[in-house]
């Protein structure tokens, strides 16, 4: 895999804590910032991930209201390929694939991104696998909005108008129309974020920390309603990925995402893997650990391709075996 990049300070607190602001502000965005910037005349491209496990598309719920400017994005399709044998339950689907699909969406490499959806997905699951992919990709400029599309009409709720910063205003109404953007220009060049296969997960477990990011449950093989196998790649720490977000969906403050990551044992200077059931909530916890300002690297098989294959190993229980 890429090796993880050094760490660009020089180890005291002041620039720990510049680094966490820094991660924040080039990985999500909030409401107000968002609508001013729509309303200023420099919206980004937007993109609708909408997607729940076992509901159909987003596309429906799309066409009922969406973000102004917002393009759909289907989830299994342009985000992931199809299941084969030995694979996980969202493969990356083929490259040429994607490109297309975020060419057809405006995506250019010189315009900024902001991606969404929507409900029961711990905060923006979806919307962060499609910020991982766009920055494996080589985008440089991607942003989830925090709390997504419920944070959004929520200040629509309040009735203050468009926002302009992060201490007042609403967010503009939804929109119906489907846009048309014009053909972007984005060409991916994969190895932008590093990414583990099954043996180099299980080699991190064991040299630095991979962190489960599945509900704690699954992680001690107590319930396995996905896949055929229920435990944890030994070695792996339990680390749900809904801690990641407060009550009201959003994320947690950049310190306390770091102060939370630590107490797992993952620190900026660590080597540091994620996997969940198939590659999508594991994306939210590298969103996460970017935020609190530290490097990690996503298992896109995670335990679905690790479970096809019956001969690897498999814990269970609290510990990490």
């Amino acid at each position: 895999m890429p090796p993880l990049r050094e760490p660009p300070w020089g180890g005291t607190a002041p620039a720990l804590t510049r680094l966490r602001e820094d991660g924040a502000m080039t990985a999500i965005i909030s409401v107000p910032e968002l609508a001013g910037d729509i309303t200023a005349g420099s919206a980004p491209v937007l993109l609708d991930v909408r997607y729940k496990p076992g509901d159909p598309p987003g596309l429906p719920a799309y066409r009922k209201g969406h973000l102004p400017g917002a393009v759909y994005i289907d989830l299994e399709s342009e985000l992931a390929g199809p299941r084969a044998h030995g694979t996980g339950r969202h493969p990356l689907p083929p490259i040429e694939v994607f490109g297309a699909a975020m060419r057809r969406a405006g995506v250019s490499a010189g315009r900024p991104v902001v991606v969404y959806d929507a409900g029961g997905m711990g905060g923006g699951w979806a919307a962060a696998r499609c910020w991982w992919m766009l920055r494996w990709a080589g985008h440089p400029d991607v942003r989830v909005l925090d709390g997504g599309l419920e944070a959004w009409q929520a200040a629509t709720a309040q009735g203050a108008g468009p926002g302009t910063g992060e201490s007042g205003g609403g967010a503009l109404p939804l929109s119906t129309e489907t846009p048309e953007p014009a053909e972007g220009d984005f060409r991916p060049s994969p190895g932008g974020l590093p990414m583990l296969d099954a043996d180099e997960a299980a080699a991190l477990a064991r040299r630095g920390v991979l962190l489960d990011a599945r509900a704690a449950e699954r992680y001690r093989g107590e319930v396995e309603p996905l896949d055929p196998v229920a435990g944890h790649i030994p070695g792996a720490v339990s680390a749900p990925t809904t801690e990641n977000v407060t009550d009201a969906g959003t994320f947690r403050s950049p310190d306390a995402l770091a102060g939370r990551f630590e107490a797992l044992g993952a620190g900026p200077e660590t080597e540091v893997g994620v996997y969940c059931g198939s590659g999508v909530s594991a994306a939210h916890e590298v969103l996460a650990l970017a935020i609190a300002g530290i490097d990690a690297a996503l298992y896109v098989g995670s335990w679905s391709e690790w479970t096809a294959d019956g001969s690897r190993p498999v814990a269970t229980g609290a510990e990490r075996g």
